[in-house]
């Protein structure tokens, strides 16, 4: 591998940004400073007029994922490979294991499948039922396999639901190992009852969706799913808000003193409802995801929580179904596989819609693309910083760059994009993983397999804090 001289670049880390060259060896930042020597047989790349970033953290992907009767047509290779396109190094996938399979048995399938992975990839492991072989299990992905958050689908009911009980085992025992609970936050019981009354009336086709998934069915979830973790003084980390209630009920909690963080998708913040009242049913169908797009207004709000530090990360939920496994729903609407695209997308459309507009400063920019993610999930400065020692994976991003974004032109393996003939001001004209250029300039060098498994310490500082904050709260008898 040869030494990588980035040089005349603007650095930009989550608390300042300033003029730096970069020097990459070994798959490790080396140095950061002004005028660096280059080594004997280095590389160098002219990042003149760009930033130097570092590479984006996606924390919610779905690569390869069995669900409702198909497979995602993204795997690990190809799903990584178009996030290294987008500028987007690392993903944080998930392990679904089916209803009272072993949580090790579905972690050793997942883990088999990632081993293609062009980028570095970790794993979140859901937890959808709950015994002493799941409690045990728990365990040993903390310490042996460096899983440090446990998903927990609120959703979906007759699948992968969990009910209160499950919710409440998990999270005491996520909070004895120091992992972070997740929850995806919708009511399943009352979506169930709305899809049923939804058909009942007629509506069958994807505007059904929506409908059946109101705001008030999130929001009572989160809220729901943020009292318990209150209760059990555990921090909690909700995935793709997608409205104002949701939002707002996270808010409400840290202002309480409450350890919550939210997380927004790409197409929430720029995409609404109307969507799904388009006369063609592949277009509506192809933006058919849990939650669903919203109103307008709703994301004003999400831009808002970000720019107000009560929302912290954001991601894609990158889930890519093609038009003919769309069509399972054409008469039913909740047959319509949930997922839509997006790692290739993010990092443009969130600099786009949000640095340009002047709702974020590049910093924020990258507290919210990389940092954030980091630092929650214990990572942080190997990931989501350019500085000495952090894994060299970085983005040079051209802020006067400019892409119409298309299905047509998409690394990703979907047919389908939801920011289709958006055309963005931002984009990465180099992405480098582990040392190496992986994309330049439209030119994708990802190798299937380069890839690295990523383990994630537990007991990350959240826990110190809760810890010492459940200490000093401790209820007492009364000495009678």
């Amino acid at each position: 591998m040869k030494p990588l001289l980035i040089r005349g670049g603007t650095v930009v880390n989550a608390d300042r940004e300033f003029r730096a060259d970069v020097l990459c060896e070994g798959g490790r930042i080396t140095g950061v400073g002004t005028d660096l020597a280059a080594p004997a047989g280095c590389e160098t790349l002219d990042a003149s007029g760009q930033y130097v970033i570092p590479g984006g953290i996606d924390p919610h992907t779905h690569m390869q994922l069995p669900f409702m009767g198909t497979v995602t047509r993204d795997d690990f290779f190809s799903g990584t490979a178009a996030a290294m396109a987008g500028g987007t190094t690392t993903i944080i996938d998930f392990v679904i294991p089916d209803p009272q399979q072993p949580l090790m048995d579905a972690y050793r399938t997942w883990r088999g499948w990632a081993e293609k992975a062009a980028g570095d990839y970790s794993f979140h492991v859901a937890v959808t039922w709950w015994s002493d072989s799941v409690h045990r299990d728990m365990g040993t992905l903390v310490t042996e396999e460096g899983v440090n958050s446990f998903k927990h689908f609120m959703a979906y009911k007759n699948a992968i639901m969990c009910d209160d009980e499950t919710l409440v085992n998990s999270f005491r025992r996520a909070l004895e190992l120091g992992a972070m609970p997740t929850v995806h936050a919708e009511n399943g019981e009352l979506v169930y009852l709305l899809q049923a009354e939804m058909k009942a009336k007629g509506i069958l086709g994807p505007e059904g969706h929506p409908l059946s998934r109101p705001p008030a069915v999130e929001a009572e979830a989160a809220q729901r799913a943020i009292a318990i973790a209150d209760v059990l003084n555990v921090p909690i980390y909700v995935v793709h808000v997608s409205c104002a209630e949701s939002a707002a009920a996270i808010a409400a909690a840290r202002a309480r003193g409450q350890r919550v963080y939210g997380e927004v998708l790409a197409g929430h913040l720029v995409l609404d409802d109307s969507v799904y009242r388009n006369p063609s049913f592949e277009y509506a169908a192809g933006h058919v995801m849990s939650p669903p797009f919203r109103p307008k207004g709703h994301g004003d709000m999400l831009w808002r929580g970000l720019q107000a530090g009560s929302l912290h990360t954001t991601a894609t939920d990158h889930c890519t179904f093609c038009a003919a496994q769309k069509a399972a729903g054409k008469d039913d609407f909740s047959k319509i596989p949930n997922g839509c695209g997006g790692v290739e997308e993010r990092l443009a459309v969130v600099w786009d819609e949000g640095v340009n507009t002047g709702r974020l400063t590049p910093s924020e920019f990258v507290a919210i693309t990389s940092a954030n993610t980091a630092k929650l999930f214990n990572i942080y400065p190997q990931k989501g910083s350019v500085s000495v020692g952090a894994d060299a994976d970085i983005v040079v991003w051209d802020p006067a760059g400019t892409k119409t974004l298309s299905a047509k032109t998409q690394f990703s393996k979907g047919d389908f994009n939801i920011f289709e003939g958006r055309t963005v001001k931002g984009i990465p004209s180099h992405t480098i993983s582990q040392g190496e250029l992986v994309f330049v300039q439209g030119d994708l060098r990802a190798v299937q397999g380069k890839g690295r498994y990523i383990k994630r310490p537990a007991f990350g500082a959240n826990f110190a804090a809760t810890k010492l904050r459940a200490e000093t709260l401790a209820p007492t008898a009364v000495k009678r």
